[in-house]
């Protein structure tokens, strides 16, 4: 059974740095992956090999990603914000430009009052 005796105070704090780290790796990874599918620059070999090589060698293969890709990836990131954002304004202005929908008439004027309500 472990108990805190046996777990001393730099075991924990090594222990929550490497979860730490590893679930940064785990989100820069998956950024990494959206950014390769999402890029319309390279075919879907170019696609591939870059799977594959994140895959097979992950820290070289995500440090060689982040150097030759960092800027364009923060690029598409803009781009697609902006696109984003440009598609809700439009969406806002095409509502708002609308005639609100109307209200029916209240019950006790059309005669649609249920039995047994006053």
């Amino acid at each position: 059974m472990l108990i805190a005796a046996d777990y001393p105070f730099m075991d924990v704090f090594w222990s929550m740095l490497v979860f730490f780290l590893w679930v940064a790796w785990l989100l820069l990874v998956f950024r990494i992956f959206a950014d390769i599918f999402r890029r319309h620059d390279i075919s879907g070999w170019g696609k591939a090999a870059w799977c594959v090589f994140v895959i097979v060698l992950p820290f070289l293969g995500v440090l060689v990603y982040l150097i030759a890709e960092g800027a364009k990836m923060a690029r598409r990131d803009v781009e697609q914000a902006a696109a984003a954002r440009a598609e809700f304004d439009e969406y806002v202005r095409s509502v708002a430009a609308s005639p609100p929908p109307t209200t029916p008439p209240p019950a006790a004027e059309t005669g649609q009052v249920r039995p047994g309500t006053p």
